[in-house]
């Protein structure tokens, strides 16, 4: 599975302005909604589930990555948004460390295949430490697609 099979390339910003973790869901969430990807009746209700889902435990990963992710009626396929913070946001890191690098994953509600493959996918990916700090580099959009491109062409 490619992560460009899920991330939708109208859904990426290099330049998130929040420092609060819900805050920074809201403009992942926009981002899906201003793609077309989730309907903005359906907005709020995402957001609150991924807050439920950052209440079982906090989705950032570490080394500066996180993943946030939800099952949730409000899509019919698996979407994904890709956000850059160029200040770091405290996240509730497992590392304590703040969070650069956003990837927020939305599946169907009954879909765990495709959900766990993504988010496999996007955590292998996002081990590598020169692609994770490539990416933090990006400046613009078209930087972060093709950086993301030609990492998922070269490790599949």
């Amino acid at each position: 599975m490619r992560i460009m099979e899920f991330l939708s390339e109208k859904a990426i910003t290099a330049d998130l302005k929040s420092t609060e973790k819900e805050d920074i869901l809201k403009e992942l969430v926009d981002l899906l909604v201003e793609a077309g990807e989730i309907d903005k009746k359906d907005k709020g209700k995402l957001i609150e589930q991924l807050m439920a889902r950052e209440a079982l435990g906090s989705t950032a990963i570490g080394q500066g990555v996180g993943i946030p992710h939800t099952k949730s009626g409000c899509v019919t396929k698996l979407v994904a948004s890709f956000g850059l913070s160029q200040k770091g946001v405290d996240f509730d890191s497992l590392d304590g460390e703040k969070v650069y690098v956003f990837f927020l994953l939305v599946a169907p509600q009954d879909s765990a295949g495709p959900h766990l493959k993504a988010l496999a996918r996007i955590s292998r990916l996002l081990k590598d430490k020169y692609f994770r700090e490539t990416l933090k580099e990006c400046k613009d959009e078209k930087t972060i697609l093709k950086t993301i491109f030609q990492e998922d062409e070269k490790k599949l």
